[in-house]
Formats: C-alpha cells, sequence, structure tokens
C-alpha cells in the first residue's frame, strides 16, 4: 500500500473524532433528554423561565461585557505603543507582558488577590470591583496580543497620508488605524469576552458570593445533575456560535472595505 500524505490526517482526525465530536455528542445527549433517558426540551424551558438562571446569566453577561470593555481601553493604546511606539524593542516588551500568562493561574489570582487585601482590608466590601479588576489582571495578555499583531502589520504613511488630507490625530485615529485594526479587536472581544463568562474561580477567590454561568454549571455536575449542566453548556456553546459569526461577518466586511468593495 502506497503513503499518501493524507494518512497524515488520520492521527489529527482521531483525536477530533475522541476528545471533541464524541464528547460533544455526549453533552448534546444528556442536553437533550430527562433523567429516564426520554427525549425533551424541558432543561431548556425550565432555564429560561426561572428568574434565578435568567439572573446569572444577565449577571454573567455584564461581568464579561465590563471585563472586555476595560481590557479593550487598557489594551489598545498598550498594544498600539509597543507596535507603532519609540520603543526599539517593542516586542521584548511584549514578552515582559505576556510573562504572567506563564506562571500558574491560581498563583496570580492568589498574589492580586494579597494586594487588594492591604489596600481594602476586606475583600468582601468591594466584590464586583474585585473580580472585574482580576479578570481584567487575567485576560488583559489575550487582548493585547491579537492588537498588537493586527497594527503592526498598518503601513506607517497611514498617518502622514490622513494628515495631509486634513484630518486631526484623533480623526486618524477613529476613521482610519481603527477600523483597520478591527480584525484584531474582534478577535481579542472574543478571547476574553467568552472566557470571562465562566470564569466562576476569580468569583470564588476574590469572595463574590454570586454565581456566574460557570459557576451554574459546577453546582449542577457536582449534583450529579448531568442533565443541566450540559444544557446550559449547549446554550453557551450556541452562544459561542452565535459571537463568532458575527466576529467572521465583521472582520469580513471590514476586510472588503479596506480592498475597495462595500456591500
Amino acid at each position: 500500500m502506497r503513503f499518501s500524505r493524507k494518512n497524515l490526517n488520520i492521527p489529527y482526525v482521531l483525536f477530533l473524532l475522541l476528545f471533541v465530536i464524541l464528547p460533544l455528542l455526549v453533552v448534546c445527549y444528556y442536553a437533550l433528554t430527562d433523567g429516564q433517558g426520554q427525549w425533551t426540551l424541558q432543561n431548556f424551558r425550565n432555564f429560561f423561565t426561572n428568574g434565578k438562571t435568567l439572573g446569572t446569566l444577565l449577571y454573567s453577561v455584564v461581568i464579561a461585557l465590563v471585563t472586555t470593555v476595560v481590557c479593550l481601553l487598557v489594551a489598545y493604546p498598550t498594544a498600539y505603543l509597543l507596535a507603532k511606539g519609540p520603543f526599539r524593542r517593542g516586542g521584548v516588551l511584549l514578552v515582559l507582558l505576556v510573562m504572567p500568562m506563564w506562571i500558574n493561574f491560581t498563583l496570580r489570582i492568589t498574589a492580586v488577590k494579597e494586594i487588594l487585601n492591604v489596600l481594602e482590608g476586606n475583600l468582601a466590601y468591594h466584590p464586583f470591583f474585585n473580580t472585574i479588576f482580576c479578570m481584567t489582571y487575567d485576560f488583559l495578555p489575550f487582548m493585547i496580543m491579537p492588537l498588537y499583531t493586527s497594527i503592526s502589520k498598518l503601513d506607517d504613511q497611514l498617518w502622514e497620508a490622513a494628515q495631509d488630507l486634513g484630518a486631526r490625530w484623533w480623526q486618524v485615529m477613529w476613521k482610519v488605524i481603527i477600523p483597520m485594526s478591527m480584525p484584531g479587536i474582534i478577535s481579542g472581544v472574543t478571547m476574553v469576552f467568552l472566557p470571562a463568562m465562566t470564569n466562576y474561580v476569580v468569583l470564588d477567590m476574590v469572595y463574590n458570593s454570586t454565581y456566574i454561568m460557570g459557576s451554574l454549571i459546577g453546582s449542577y455536575f457536582s449534583a450529579y445533575d448531568w442533565h443541566n449542566g450540559s444544557m446550559i453548556s449547549v446554550i453557551l456553546l450556541l452562544l459561542i456560535f452565535v459571537i463568532s459569526g458575527l466576529s467572521s461577518k465583521v472582520a469580513g466586511d471590514q476586510t472588503e472595505q479596506r480592498g475597495g468593495v462595500t456591500l
């Protein structure tokens, strides 16, 4: 039998089947069945008719949205300075910013918690602020990296061309630089928003007693309620598909506009 390069796909296909598709099918099965193994949509009806679960979803969205906005506001000027600033070794500075990602997540949050504890005395006084602060610290590198990659690819003469046409510096940023770096913004927002909705470890470590989606999923599985836990996982998976689809559409529109075609 002749060896073909297509045979190199076999390990990847097997890995995909065993560790991605098969677990996903199991989750979907439990989400669409009850305790007796009967097919039903009652799990989803209970979720969307229960005020507590909807409140958890809303709080998770608020936490994720605020974290994403704060990360974007901090990461964009940082990434721009690293990519286009006067630093000769912007890549080295970027590595220094990303280095905390190499440290264990729990250790990083514990260090930040101790700092906040010294400043506040009692973390229970400001649970929402502490949660946002710790999540921003944790996810900031995930926002900086795609922004840095996107901004570094921009032509340095864009500023001169826009200013020659009479644009002020803020007009150049708002109408030229930011739209052209939109793929990096979309990538960073996607990488921060979705994990922030389920990162319940931060809430537990900074004494925030409110549940988010990750906490809710963990509570169901801890109680061996695989059906409701799987149902929430499917809801989050559908949310990922929607956000990814919208992100791809916006990125595609931006690419077409830069190519001179606007639909």
